[in-house]
């Protein structure tokens, strides 16, 4: 992906850093501002690049510790975007669109994935990064991502046989009666 004659590429990893950003946050807005206060981080720590070192990985590492110092400063901020992601998993999808209703469901299953393991699912199956790519980023060992890949992907196994997926219906109107 990188080009030889501009090993600097940044432009051309914004769309992976908008993708992981908006995993990271679960808000587009929330996910550009994550994405410029790390782009400008890069841009003044510019000097601390290893040459010959990958661009992509070493943005990833950044916008990650960005978040990570985002989360440390507004724990209020966290719950405000909680309430954000349930008001989008609750909201009206019209009937007959099953693919909706599926995607909605493997992203409301996906959200729900603590924060460790939702962050090395997507750096490893979404922004395609090797183990050891995705662990540099999140200056973790490989076998710690790996461990909670694995336990990500066990939590959505649980969930896709059924587990946490049951159908939720809502009664509107009308009256319940006891029948004894």
């Amino acid at each position: 992906m990188e080009q030889k004659d501009r090993p600097f590429d940044v432009i051309g990893q914004l769309a992976s850093l908008r993708r992981y950003a908006r995993s990271l946050v679960r808000s587009p807005d929330d996910a550009e501002d994550l994405v410029h206060d790390a782009l400008v981080k890069a841009y003044e720590r510019r000097s601390t690049f290893r040459e010959g070192g990958s661009v992509r990985t070493w943005l990833f590492s950044i916008l990650h510790n960005t978040h990570v110092d985002r989360l440390r400063k507004r724990l209020a901020d966290r719950r405000r975007d909680d309430d954000a992601a349930e008001a989008l998993a609750g909201a009206a999808i019209e009937a007959g669109q099953d693919h909706a209703v599926r995607l909605a469901q493997v992203r409301e299953a996906f959200y729900a994935l603590p924060e460790e393991q939702r962050v090395a699912l997507h750096l490893v199956a979404i922004e395609d990064l090797s183990y050891q790519e995705a662990a540099d980023a999140l200056g973790i060992p490989v076998g710690t991502l790996m461990s909670r890949i694995s336990r990500a992907r066990q939590r959505l196994r649980s969930i896709e046989d059924g587990a946490a997926m049951a159908p939720r219906l809502k009664i509107v109107g009308g009256t319940q009666h006891d029948t004894e």
